[in-house]
This record gives structure tokens, sequence and C-alpha cells, in this order.
């Protein structure tokens, strides 16, 4: 597998490039014309500086916070209704079969037009926006959840039951370590969904947040505060699933890693 270190260098490389080419197309003509026009693009130099000014002025930090705590809590309660919701509709299929359609149809909504509906009920407040994170963050793990159990090898299953396990040690020994990698793989997923639902919520109607200080740039036409919004949320995302990463390595260490050969 390649380094750790090649890799974080290939990554960064790979930012640099992008920014530099960025920079370049929104600053030089090609070909008579400039391809990246400032006004629609911004450019990095005047980017980095709203990002700057933003820190060193204090006016980023309370907008980070709100939307830090938003997400949070919409990860946190979509996670946890998703892993219960999942493993009971796993270990009870006629209850699964009932629900199935209705289950399809909420995740269908489209959660934009939920949003304003979520407002309506809960005001401008922070809950309405962890409610349409949480909508997010719930059906993504609930399906891996929900996968995961039902992936239990059957012959595992049987060997466990003939060895005599109740179900209360069925569920910690086999279905939990079975959905455990499942329901990772959902959670690096979710984090992102988490804050685009308080970025959305904050966007279509709110006093502070990340999605409030894009929405005010967007509104007079500021294309590097729109851009710096952008960077600093996806800088935010990452910082959140480095965490999520920390704790998923803790929990899962009895998992090889991939290529590696079990005993």
């Amino acid at each position: 597998m390649m380094r750790r270190f090649n890799l974080i260098v290939l990554q960064i490389l790979v930012a640099v490039v992008s920014i530099a080419l960025w920079y370049a197309l929104s600053s030089y003509p090609v070909f008579g014309r400039i391809l990246l026009p400032p006004f629609f693009f911004s450019n990095p130099v005047d980017v980095a500086a709203q990002v700057i000014d933003w820190f060193a002025g204090g006016v980023i930090w309370k907008h980070l916070w709100v939307t830090l705590i938003e997400s949070i809590l919409a990860f946190v309660l979509g996670s946890i209704g998703g892993v219960l919701v999942g493993f009971w509709f796993a270990r009870q299929p006629r209850t699964a079969a009932v629900f199935d359609p209705y289950v399809k149809m909420v995740n269908a909504l489209p959660r934009v037009v939920l949003a304003p509906i979520f407002t309506l009920w809960l005001g401008l407040g922070i809950w309405s926006k962890v409610a349409l994170g949480v909508t997010l963050v719930f059906f993504i793990v609930f399906f891996n959840v929900y996968q995961g159990v039902k992936e239990v090898s059957p012959t595992v299953l049987a060997n466990a039951r003939m060895l005599g396990m109740s179900e209360r040690q069925l569920m910690r020994h086999v279905y939990w370590p079975s959905a455990l990698s499942w329901m990772f793989s959902s959670l690096h997923t979710s984090v992102g969904f988490a804050v685009v639902g308080a970025v959305v919520g904050e966007y279509l109607g709110s006093a502070a947040g990340l999605g409030y200080l894009i929405q005010q740039a967007e509104g007079v036409f500021d294309v590097a505060g729109v851009f710096a919004g952008m960077f600093v949320l996806a800088a935010f995302v990452i910082a959140i699933d480095t965490i999520v990463s920390l704790i998923e390595k803790r929990l899962l260490v009895w998992r090889p890693e991939v290529g590696e050969a079990r005993p």
C-alpha cells in the first residue's frame, strides 16, 4: 500500500495544482480572453484574503459555532435513530415488510421542500436546521445498518446458535460486528450530509451560520465571499470526518487492513 506520507504529499499536490490553475485561468488571458472571469469565479488570492479577514476579525467564529452545534445534533440524533431502527427492522422482517413502502416514500421526499416546513413548525432557530439534517443522516445510516445486519453469514449465525448463544449474545458478538463496518461507512457520508442539512437550512432562513454567511455574500454579488464560505465549509467537514475516522479505527481495531491476510 502507498505510504501515508506519500499519500498526503500527492493529496496536497492535487490541491496546489488545482488552485494554481484557478489562479492562472482567472488572471491571465488565454487566446485573448480570460477563461474564468473574476466577476463570476473570483480568484484564490481574494478568497484567501476573505477567509483570513473573517478569522482575524473574529467574524467567523460565531457562525462556525452555530453550524457546528446544528451539524453535531443532526449527526448524533440521525445516526442513533438510523442505528436503532435499522437493527429493529433487520431483526423484525414482518415489521420491515409492512413499513417498507412508507420508508421509501419518506426517503424520496426532496429535502429542500421539507426545509420551509420545518421552519414553519420549529421556527428560525437551530432546531429547524437540526431536523433537516436528521432527515438526511437517518436514512443513510438506517439503510447501511439494515443491510449490515442482513448480511450476517448464515454459517456464523448457525454455529453461534449451536454454541447456545442467547439473543443478547448474538446481538453483541455476531450482529453488531457485522453491522459496524457498514455503519461507519455510512457515518463518513453522513458527516457531510449533516453539515449540508444545517447549511441549507441556514441559507433558507437564519441569522447566523456558514449558510447565512454564504447567503449574505451571494446577496451582494460577493463571489469571493461565497467561495470563501464554501472553502471554510469544506475544511469544516474534513475536520469532523477525521474525528469519525479516529473513532472508527479505535472501535474496529479487530478488522484487518485492506490487503492484509487474515490469520
